[in-house]
């Protein structure tokens, strides 16, 4: 288990499989952006389309399911003193909270024509960034984005197929 991650599964069954993607995936997000010392992790919670639909009604005023929400608790300069300065907090922080819709993520990766695998890890990774402080409101943050994402995917040699 990552000392960078914490997993919770809302109203579905734990899975061991799923675990192992997701620490893979922030291991390496967590390296490749220099929180690896930080002392912080990131809370994921694993549900159904109910739950998450739930919740974005709740914090974003959408009636619908989607397939992942980030929940970041700090900005993006906040983060980059923190990466600069190198500096290991005495007490352990939340970074953020990510979740995500696993039968979403299934529909999803039919829907896109490669494997759960490459969907899960990929909701992951998109996740991590928006806590990071990214997005992809216009073309250059979503270009940014993007390429941060796929660098992760492509060292961990989760292709689409």
């Amino acid at each position: 288990m990552s000392e960078h991650i914490q997993i919770n599964f809302l109203e579905i069954e734990e899975n061991a499989e799923y675990e192992d993607i997701i620490n893979e995936v922030v291991d390496l997000a967590f390296k490749k952006e220099k929180l690896d010392n930080l002392n912080l992790y990131i809370n994921i919670i694993l549900t159904d389309p109910k739950n998450i639909q739930r919740m974005n009604k709740e914090y974003r005023n959408i009636d619908r399911p989607t397939d992942v929400l980030s929940f970041p608790m700090f900005e993006k300069n906040e983060l980059d003193t923190m990466v600069s300065q190198n500096k290991k907090s005495i007490v352990q922080d939340v970074l953020g909270d990510i979740v995500i819709s696993i039968e979403k993520v299934k529909e999803q990766a039919v829907q896109y024509g490669h494997g759960f695998k490459r969907e899960l890890a990929y909701m992951v990774v998109h996740g991590f960034y928006h806590l990071m402080g990214y997005d992809h409101m216009n073309d250059t943050e979503k270009k940014i984005m993007r390429e941060k994402e796929e660098n992760i995917l492509n060292l961990l040699e989760i292709k689409r197929n």
